[in-house]
């Protein structure tokens, strides 16, 4: 009678091969930088193949639509901030949010002091802003919206400057305010060699228009099958403890960041500022939407004018599935 021998390597690779991780594929919204930290210490740490998934993290940048790779299949879960998915999703793209690591908003419109604004309500007419497109500019026109202003100029309107990715149409004074984000243009304008003393900032959050940024978005039809629901769950479980220990460890996680950029663009100077800055905004949360956040983002967005960034109520724009599956 022959012994079938089998070594102990075969035999792991065996065993590995039965059990192989998941596949998953996560599209940011932007370049990689701290502002998606939470990802990569999850990957670097081991969180995801503690969870059995192969997770691939996708940067984005300023030819990436986000929601348009997740239609075309090209991943599995994008980052994105709410107004641009409920815009999308009323378009017909059935995005649903299934996480909210951000609780907070960054968002906020810094402005020369110089230029003799201390009140949006009175002092933003007949000024120039400058304002990020791409899906971005939805809570600045709801806002404008709220505020009773046209973008369309003139002394009782704003003129909209559409702004690069920069920090250049302040420091040109092209405008008088312009679009920044509290972890990442704000120390840009300061690096630059304005001082806080030299600004005006207007949050978004103390303006009562802020909005949700960041959540976690698949498409309608991965929560019709279990399997992704469960691999789902696991990615979320897995990422919101890569935004604890990011919290926690703001230098290592923006030496994870750092070694994760391929373009070599990235400073540890930068990304341990921008990590320390977001993990004010991810403080408080589990992963799980909070409905009045939710709510308080939706009114903003329908707010105002014969031109809201959607037109009517959303239904199904969101569920506790993964997070409830995730966390208990």
């Amino acid at each position: 009678m022959r012994h079938l021998v089998i070594s102990a390597a075969a035999l792991a690779s065996m065993v590995t091969a039965a059990h192989a991780a998941d596949d998953l594929t996560l599209q940011l919204k932007w370049v990689t930088q701290a502002q998606f930290a939470g990802y990569y210490v999850a990957k670097d740490k081991g969180f995801y193949d503690e969870e059995d998934l192969n997770v691939t993290i996708k940067p984005g940048g300023p030819d990436i639509a986000p929601t348009q790779v997740l239609a075309g299949g090209g991943a599995d879960v994008t980052v994105e901030w709410m107004p641009a998915a409920l815009a999308a999703r009323e378009k017909g793209l059935p995005l649903v949010n299934i996480a909210q690591p951000y609780k907070s908003s960054g968002m906020m419109l810094t402005c020369l002091k110089e230029s003799g604004i201390s009140d949006p309500q009175t002092d933003f007419a007949g000024k120039t802003l400058g304002v990020w497109f791409a899906g971005n500019e939805y809570p600045f026109l709801s806002w404008m919206n709220t505020l009773g202003l046209s973008t369309e100029g003139g002394e009782d309107g704003v003129t909209v400057l559409k702004q690069g990715f920069n920090v250049d149409p302040l420091l040109q004074k092209q405008a008088a305010c312009i679009s920044t984000m509290t972890y990442n243009e704000y120390g840009q304008i300061l690096d630059a060699g304005l001082t806080p003393d030299d600004l005006v900032t207007f949050k978004y959050e103390d303006q009562g228009v802020a909005t949700l940024e960041d959540g976690l978005y698949t498409l309608e039809q991965n929560l019709d099958d279990p399997e992704m629901v469960d691999k789902l769950a696991r990615f979320v479980r897995a990422s919101m403890k890569g935004w604890k220990y990011a919290e926690e460890h703001p230098e290592e996680a923006a030496e994870i960041v750092l070694d994760n950029d391929e373009t070599g663009a990235q400073t540890i100077e930068h990304q341990t500022r921008m990590m320390s800055e977001v993990a004010k905004l991810t403080a408080g949360s589990d992963g799980t939407l909070d409905e009045a956040d939710y709510q308080r983002t939706v009114e903003t967005l329908l707010a105002g004018g014969s031109d809201p960034v959607i037109s009517k109520e959303p239904e199904g724009a969101w569920t506790h599935a993964i997070t409830d599956k995730a966390l208990n």
